[in-house]
């Protein structure tokens, strides 16, 4: 990535202000130990103001956090699959409004849950068919194994269904993933809740039915060879693993190795190519994604949505334009909801004084389960990615308090 390629001063921003960062970070949560390292950047008016690595990628190892650190992304990889498949409408291939069972006819009886547990479950039919609007907006029905609130999300753990990390890693294809998905019930009618599922990784294998290619394939083809995204794949090759940061997670208050990067299942490549959570990548791989959303679906020349399709995907795609707080079901990970709404693969902000954070109307965002953040502001011309790998994200609210740091930094 290099040095930064601006004072900050230069783009609006100021440095004394922009160093509260670091000191944020290294007082709350590094000398503290609540981390282990992390990296944050900031990018305003196409130059790069700040890019700061402090403490350490792998504590046991004592290897300091670097600008070309691996890191998994976990759900930030659910705005990458999104863009791929809405490559896929520019090509006239789908509408919002088509039902999956079109392309997935497995899917065409799918019920919504009333009682019961697997695998004896009662049902009743959907009052609509599931769109491909419905699950790049996780209002599908469908849900995570993780959620722990159901019946319908024990029967994914059941099953093992989308596990993309560990010994119990799914060892079924996206293909296989989907008919899985076909002999259970839906949460909820599509349509009539936001609940976050493992939705964008359907959206994974509706790429693969789209385009004739398996998703890595497509992703490394149309998306990370284009953008120079080298380090972007879901596995880190032998020739990379010594800047693979390890995952942790909080036990009992203290923090605990979850993954070390030389047993990782990341070292190979997966079964279950998950386009919900199953990427790797780097600060400067992941900026260049963003960079290339701000730009309008193009960077350097190469051009990978047009305009209006951006503009499109970032806007409230919500049924009845309800915030999340009002169409959610169940908790939303990585985001505040209030004030929030959800477009194809994004949070976008459409109040931030409900949201209750600084920010603009029109931004968008996500984050991963390691607690990494990215948010896009168009009007303020500015990206911001911050990258560790803490689980679980809702831990601490990283992305709250570097809001109101970086805007408390912008000058002009």
């Amino acid at each position: 990535m290099g040095r930064m390629s601006a004072r900050p001063e230069a783009v609006g921003l100021s440095s004394e202000r922009l160093a509260r960062i670091d000191s944020h970070l290294k007082r709350r949560y590094l000398d503290p130990g609540k981390i282990a390292g992390a990296l944050t950047l900031v990018h305003r008016r196409g130059e790069l103001a700040y890019c700061s690595p402090v403490g350490l990628m792998d504590l046991e190892r004592g290897k300091p956090m670097t600008e070309d650190t691996i890191f998994r992304i976990y759900s930030m990889s659910k705005p990458v699959t999104s863009v791929a498949l809405m490559q896929l409408y520019e090509h006239g291939h789908f509408q919002l409004d088509q039902p999956v069972h079109k392309l997935i006819p497995s899917w065409r009886d799918l019920r919504v849950y009333q009682a019961g547990q697997y695998p004896e479950f009662m049902t009743t039919p959907c009052s609509r068919p599931m769109t491909i609007r419905d699950v790049l907006t996780h209002q599908s029905g469908l849900t995570y194994g993780f959620m722990m609130r159901t019946n319908v999300d024990r029967a994914y753990r059941k099953l093992g269904i989308g596990v993309i990390e560990g010994r119990e890693r799914s060892e079924v294809d996206l293909e296989g993933f989907v008919e899985q998905l076909a002999e259970l019930p839906l949460e909820f009618s599509p349509g009539d809740h936001f609940n976050y599922s493992v939705s964008t990784d359907v959206c994974g294998r509706l790429v693969e039915i789209l385009s004739g290619e398996r998703l890595d394939d497509y992703l490394r083809r149309h998306l990370f060879e284009p953008l120079g995204m080298a380090d972007t794949g879901f596995f880190v090759p032998d020739e990379k693993l010594d800047r693979f940061a390890a995952n942790y997670y909080r036990r009992e208050k203290k923090i605990a190795l979850m993954d070390d990067p030389e047993t990782s299942g990341y070292r190979k490549s997966p079964v279950f190519l998950s386009g919900g959570g199953g990427l790797v990548s780097t600060a400067a791989d992941y900026l260049r994604f963003c960079r290339m959303l701000l730009g309008g679906g193009e960077l350097d020349g190469m051009r990978i949505l047009s305009p209006k399709t951006l503009s499109f995907m970032t806007r409230n795609h919500l049924s009845g334009g309800r915030d999340l707080t009002e169409a959610s079901l169940g908790g939303v990970a990585e985001v505040a909801s209030p004030g929030t709404g959800f477009g194809l693969g994004f949070s976008v902000t459409l109040d931030p004084a409900a949201a209750g954070v600084v920010g603009s109307a029109g931004e968008f965002a996500w984050g991963g389960a390691a607690s990494t953040v990215f948010w896009i502001d168009p009007a303020e011309d500015l990206i911001v990615l911050y990258l560790t790998q803490f689980y679980p994200s809702q831990t601490f609210n990283f992305r709250g308090q570097l809001k109101s740091i970086v805007y408390g930094a912008l000058t002009d």
